[in-house]
């Protein structure tokens, strides 16, 4: 049972540090990013802290941080290119696809210049409209069909009438989330992907 709780919480800085040591609660907890977001979403509702922001938190108390304080910033994005910069935004983009360069920006304190370098030349990135291709698979993605049909196994074996109880079965694709514009379900893949076809004309 999921219970939804309302509080009339404030926009300042104990909000937000509020907010963020649930961010690290959960992450010392084992809980995945998403699961930290879901879970912060159910709390916290419209003033939940966005997406972006959640998963950088939840990658910086992963890698060992304690403090929930904001780092001392010049004012300026940064404009080098390092090793692990470039980490942030391969993180970044495997957890959250369709990522924009203003989102990530905005999260990374990156300047959008450098991190379109980043995933052009050093990620080897690209952005594409979402297609719908059934038989070129990310290995992620055949490794969820794995899953799902050993869930399917289990329930025959474990329950001799489980194949009656289906009327009719077929395939589809959906989205985790409902994209509202063309450029909103792009996302970014690797030029050698399977999933990866360029335009034509």
């Amino acid at each position: 049972m999921t219970v939804h709780v309302k509080q009339d919480f404030g926009r300042g800085r104990n909000f937000n540090m509020e907010q963020r040591a649930m961010i690290k609660f959960n992450a010392k907890l084992g809980k995945s990013a998403s699961e930290t977001f879901r879970s912060m979403q159910q709390v916290y509702g419209s003033q939940c802290l966005g997406c972006t922001a959640v998963f950088e938190w939840h990658k910086r108390f992963l890698e060992g941080r304690e403090t929930l304080e904001d780092d001392k910033k010049s004012g300026r994005p940064i404009l080098v290119r390092t090793p692990e910069m470039i980490e942030k935004v391969r993180y970044f983009i495997a957890n959250v696809r369709n990522a924009s360069l203003k989102m990530m920006e905005e999260a990374l304190n990156i300047s959008r210049e450098t991190i379109r370098t980043i995933l052009h030349e050093d990620l080897g990135k690209t952005k594409v409209c979402a297609k719908f291709v059934p038989h070129t698979l990310r290995s992620d993605q055949k490794s969820a069909r794995i899953n799902y049909s050993r869930d399917i196994v289990a329930a025959a074996e474990n329950n001799p009438n489980f194949l009656k109880s289906i009327v009719t079965g077929d395939e589809t694709w959906c989205f985790q989330y409902d994209p509202e514009t063309k450029r909103q379900s792009a996302e970014w893949e690797s030029k050698n992907s399977a999933s990866y076809l360029p335009s034509q004309r």
